[in-house]
């Protein structure tokens, strides 16, 4: 389950990925309708991968909490967000039972379930084995790197570094009148 790229913008309705950054901003895509609409350093972004449930002991990563649902409910989608207070409560118990009922809304939990949902629509909840940073296959270089390590190896090549201190003759102190 990799959420990375995946955000909440406040007062914008849905999910969204991130495509691009901009001098001031995002360009994000809806994960409903795949609109792409830019998300200005003015506005609140949440990246899902950094948002916690609040629990009796420490606080929960929201991608553990969307593992229990999904192994709750085997892969499928989970109870709609539009259902009745009490309802959303007793089944967010069932599926987590250690959050702090004193510190999680109702909203909070509707939330969560309607972020799941529309990640679960999405496949993004697949249920891969994530692969450790040293499996990952390495990335290659990008045009300015390459550049970058050229210039740096020809810099060390070269045996002699011309300077023009080198060439030019220094003069005395020049006097400015002030005393």
């Amino acid at each position: 389950m990799d959420l990375s790229g995946i955000i909440s913008i406040a007062g914008m309705s849905g999910l969204y990925r991130v495509v691009a950054q901009t001098k001031n901003g995002l360009i994000v895509e809806s994960l409903v309708d795949k609109k792409r609409v830019p998300a200005y350093s003015t506005n609140r972004v949440s990246a899902l991968e950094d948002v916690s449930i609040y629990s009796t002991g420490d606080d929960v990563p929201l991608k553990e909490v969307f593992q229990k649902i999904f192994d709750k409910e085997k892969g499928a989608a989970c109870i709609d967000h539009k259902s009745a207070d009490a309802e959303l409560r007793k089944y967010f118990k069932s599926v987590f039972a250690e959050y702090d009922e004193d510190r999680v809304y109702t909203s909070d939990i509707k939330k969560v379930l309607m972020w799941y949902n529309s990640l679960q629509k999405e496949g993004l909840l697949d249920k891969k084995e994530e692969t450790k940073a040293e499996d990952k296959p390495k990335v290659k270089a990008t045009a300015t790197e390459t550049k970058l390590k050229n210039t740096v190896s020809k810099v060390k090549e070269s045996k002699t570094v011309k300077t023009a201190s080198a060439k030019v003759k220094t003069q005395g102190v020049r006097k400015t009148g002030a005393a």
